[in-house]
């Protein structure tokens, strides 16, 4: 009797988004998928983070010298600020603390592939609700800035512009959204043949490179497009 072969199944490619946990809600099925979680994770870390920062610095006075986890923060926050006021000018000190935030948070959800999470940026809710914060932030810096002249410009310099002006308005957040979600997802889908196909012996360096290149070149590039693309559509409708 000869000895039944039992074949070998090979592991699909996988670079979706899973459900982790299924709810209902206002009569509807919802999930909680693992980009939320994922979200959830960064958010928590950022928290965290924020309040070990507080505390820290409220217990060093002037006459200490500053430690390597102070200069960081000191170092870091300087180089924001460097980053908004040479794009904004004079009001780049306003909008430091958002563009810091927005900053860390898709810094850090680029970087959660190496964690072994699947990146909430290659999810385009999340990506477009960035952008939507921007399009918010623009239109009412517009309208605080420029009252009804911020509508009016949609017709400058002839009224016939209308439309590809109103067009262009709106592609500005869908674009910047659009550019973040693509690179990260591409990465992902990168990451998730090779696993998925390669045989185990070249799943031992070589994804190294592969995770320096997709998450972290990649994703530091693109948050720093991000962040830059929304100030200067910011600073657009300042005064």
């Amino acid at each position: 009797m000869g000895m039944m072969k039992i074949p070998m199944i090979a592991r699909e490619p996988d670079f979706m988004i899973h459900g982790v946990l299924k709810y209902h809600a206002f009569g509807q099925e919802l999930w909680i998928s693992d980009t939320t979680v994922g979200a959830w994770i960064i958010t928590a870390l950022l928290l965290l983070f924020g309040f070990i920062a507080s505390r820290k610095l409220k217990t060093v006075s002037e006459s200490d010298t500053p430690g390597l986890f102070q200069s960081g923060l000191e170092i870091a926050m300087e180089a924001l600020e460097n980053m908004a006021k040479g794009t904004m000018g004079a009001n780049g000190r306003r909008f430091v603390n958002y563009i810091g935030t927005i900053f860390l948070f898709i810094l850090l959800c680029n970087l959660s592939g190496l964690l072994g999470l699947r990146a909430p940026t290659a999810d385009f809710g999340v990506t477009f609700l960035l952008g939507l914060f921007t399009f918010c932030i623009v239109n009412y810096q517009g309208i605080k800035n420029r009252g009804f002249g911020h509508v009016t410009s949609l017709f400058q310099p002839i009224p016939l512009l209308f439309p590809i002006n109103l067009i262009g308005e709106i592609a500005n957040p869908i674009s910047i959204s659009l550019r973040l979600f693509a690179n990260l997802l591409s990465g992902v889908i990168i990451m998730g043949l090779w696993y998925g196909m390669m045989p185990w012996f070249a799943k031992i360096a070589i994804p190294a490179a592969l995770h320096a290149y997709c998450d972290l070149f990649s994703g530091a590039i693109q948050t720093y497009v991000f962040c830059m693309l929304t100030m200067v559509y910011i600073n657009d409708k300042m005064e």
